[in-house]
């Protein structure tokens, strides 16, 4: 086979992405979060069990690139363990799921033998706590107005709403202000298309939105929404570079192809996974 033969790949330009099937996945995906959270809010479980157990087939599939294999049973099941707990039962029984999980998965692998134990065993934990630890704290955000007895548009669901939208606001900003005016790469060796002007596009934008969603939605205080936008657009730009250094480490280029224009569902929670635990915390304390 020739050059010739081989069919180029399409230059999506410096989106990275095509923009086109980017948006269309966008759209099923919070529609589908919109609907469970406007019929019954304990069905946007259903969404963040299954998103836990994609995820961690991702990493499993990703880490076996460097001849990583962690179980994958234990881990899928432990995990939806755990947001179930997390949202019936709040914080202290997700630590207890959690540390139970991780024993379990470490008396698993005891089946495999001595070889390789200490690699795969570390490689569980890590997906563990990276994955459904974090993605737990959805759970307890939900929880906030109450796990059975709930009024339609409590507490829970509007924070489940700021929290994705101040998130979202954060890729959109930097995506914007990136492509239009990115010059200054911030770091080139992980993740070459992030620059430090689409860093203060999303900075701009980020607090923008959290002022007016905290104060409009939450009727909570101003200096509020601010702080929501800083520690979301920090922890979010932490979330990509630490997912982008993931995938270098392992030599991939996405997770998976399961989200049409976003690659895997990884390339899409790494934001999300990072700023859930400090946004629930913040308005646990400072709203609810």
């Amino acid at each position: 086979m020739t050059e010739a033969d081989i069919p180029a790949q399409k230059d999506h330009g410096r989106a990275g992405r095509d923009l086109r099937a980017a948006v269309a996945s966008a759209v099923v995906l919070l529609a589908a979060i919109a609907l469970s959270l406007a019929f019954w809010k304990p069905a946007f479980m259903l969404i963040v069990a299954a998103a836990v157990v994609v995820a961690i087939w991702e990493l499993h599939r990703g880490l076996q690139a460097k001849q990583i294999d962690i179980p994958e049973q234990p881990l899928m099941l432990g995990g939806v363990v755990m947001v179930v707990v997390a949202y019936f039962f709040g914080a202290p029984a997700l630590v207890t799921a959690t540390a139970v999980t991780a024993l379990v998965t470490m008396l698993w692998l005891l089946r495999r033998g001595v070889p390789g134990y200490v690699q795969n065993a570390s490689a569980s934990v890590f997906v563990l706590v990276y994955v459904p630890f974090l993605g737990s704290f959805v759970a307890l955000l939900l929880a906030e107005g109450g796990s059975w007895d709930f009024e339609r548009w409590d507490d829970g669901v509007k924070g489940i709403v700021v929290f994705i939208l101040v998130t979202i606001a954060s890729d959109i900003g930097g995506y914007i202000a990136g492509v239009l005016f990115g010059r200054h790469p911030m770091a080139p060796v992980i993740s070459p298309k992030k620059s430090w002007e689409g860093f203060a596009g999303s900075a701009v934008f980020c607090v923008g939105v959290g002022v007016g969603l905290v104060v409009w939605m939450l009727d909570g205080d101003w200096w509020v929404g601010v702080a929501l936008g800083l520690i979301t657009v920090v922890m979010a730009t932490l979330g990509d570079l630490c997912e982008s250094v993931i995938k270098r480490d392992l030599g991939i280029k996405d997770m998976s192809q399961v989200v049409p224009g976003h690659g895997g569902l990884m390339d899409r929670l790494d934001s999300l996974l990072a700023t859930i635990a400090p946004i629930w915390l913040l308005l646990h304390y400072a709203v609810f």
